[in-house]
């Protein structure tokens, strides 16, 4: 009976988001928000159908935020169709190492100097909370491979690397926490952890993606081959490439990121910058995709037009089971007392100020930086590190510590930016012309 209906609960969650799709796009409303509250319902706040501990049960939520992470990252990648010699990569580039090296600064010494934590344990903490997330953050990325808005573009490319260069410093937490080798004076640490698993990562995916990409094309192409399962294409693409990062002890975010990016550069260098054409956009169920597949010209759109159809669905399934997890596990006993002046301190001291000092020169309008600033979503990627560091053997005092806090970042997160993003995002589509 319990699992009848779990069944019912889903499908009946599931259906009412369907039907009210269009309805959430003009309301202060986010699906992230809809989830977390069909959680909580569910959860300890309600009717207590739902019971997860995140500590207990880290494993399993490792795996999960995991698989959710990587094909949001391989989604965000095939998004951003901006050539790598652009002066708009500047941007997100920034966001993602100067304002999140300010946040790891910041966020550590409220962990020492305010709530007593080690330094270790509040490196860690920062380096959990620092990334913003690729997946609840989708209301506020662009909006497809032709949206060039630098504000979209910014905060898009900002959560897609960010949930890799963060991974050093929680590397770094941990090593000071005993948890993990640094090396003597921290050799260890910069050379692999910092160094070579960045460019590895990287490397992997831009090679993996151009090598698996031109090889589709030129059996598309040339012998009418290969054609279909674009989805299978997708899912061997990003497990590909995030499975051989590791191995060559890369990180595997950064990985699935660029392998997205290298799909698309393949699709915008065949069309010489033009933008896919409209035909393409709307083929994937059409009767002519196979002969969009293999026109010489315009099967390089298709294919990533394809990918990325898919994986956005995936992306949307994998936001609903973990956020609808998450919302179970919210309860009044849960909320840490350090919460109540820490979540404020983050988002409206710590991120803007990060903000601030990495967008400096990088061409973003006083607009821009301040909705930059607001939307320092936390999500999917933190929860990812914090169970990442539970199964690295993190202790059950401080492990139980850090995911109040987390979790609790989350879960405002989800519910502030989701009733401010459709607000705040209409009002900048109208005032900026760019942004239409």
């Amino acid at each position: 009976m319990h699992g009848a209906v779990w069944f019912v609960v889903v499908g009946l969650l599931f259906v009412v988001m369907a039907l009210a799709g269009s309805v959430l796009k003009r309301l202060p409303l986010s699906t992230s928000m809809l989830y977390l509250a069909a959680g909580a319902a569910l959860g300890p706040l309600g009717v207590g159908l739902l019971h997860v501990d995140v500590y207990e049960q880290s494993e399993i939520w490792e795996r999960v935020t995991e698989i959710a992470v990587v094909v949001s990252l391989f989604a965000a990648g095939l998004k951003l169709r901006t050539p790598f010699t652009d002066g708009g990569w500047m941007l997100p580039v920034r966001l993602a190492t100067v304002s999140m090296l300010v946040t790891i600064g910041l966020v550590s010494l409220a962990g020492v100097y305010l709530m007593g934590l080690s330094p270790g344990a509040a490196i860690l903490l920062g380096a959990i909370l620092a990334p913003t997330d690729p997946v609840l953050a989708s209301d506020v990325q662009v909006t497809d491979a032709a949206d060039s808005d630098r504000l979209r573009f910014g905060l898009t490319g900002e959560a897609s690397l960010n949930d890799g260069t963060a991974f050093p410093f929680v590397m770094l937490g941990l090593g000071l926490l005993g948890l993990h080798e640094l090396g003597e004076n921290g050799w260890r640490w910069i050379a692999i952890d910092l160094l070579w698993a960045v460019a590895a990562g990287l490397g992997t995916g831009i090679v993996l993606g151009t090598l698996v990409g031109r090889l589709v094309l030129y059996l598309r192409k040339t012998h009418r081959e290969a054609v279909g399962l674009d989805d299978f294409l997708a899912l061997g693409l990003i497990a590909l490439s995030y499975g051989a990062a590791l191995l060559v002890m890369g990180y595997g975010f950064l990985a699935v990121f660029a392998a997205g990016l290298a799909l698309r550069r393949i699709e915008r260098t065949a069309a010489a910058g033009d933008e896919p054409p409209d035909e393409v956009l709307a083929a994937a169920t059409s009767p002519d995709a196979e002969k969009l597949a293999t026109d010489p010209e315009k099967a390089p759109a298709y294919m990533a037009q394809a990918a990325l159809g898919f994986t956005e669905q995936l992306e949307r399934i994998g936001e609903a089971a973990v956020v609808l997890l998450l919302g179970g596990m919210l309860s009044w006993a849960f909320l840490p007392r350090d919460a109540i002046w820490f979540l404020p301190l983050l988002f409206l001291v710590i991120r803007p100020i990060s903000v601030y000092a990495g967008t400096v020169g990088a061409g973003a309008t006083p607009v821009q930086r301040r909705l930059i600033a607001w939307f320092g979503i936390r999500g999917i990627g933190s929860v990812y590190y914090l169970t990442y560091a539970m199964q690295h053997g993190l202790p059950e005092a401080l492990g139980r510590t850090l995911a109040a806090l987390v979790l609790a970042a989350v879960a405002v997160s989800a519910v502030v930016h989701g009733i401010s993003v459709t607000p705040l995002m209409k009002r900048y589509t109208q005032s900026s012309p760019d942004a239409a």
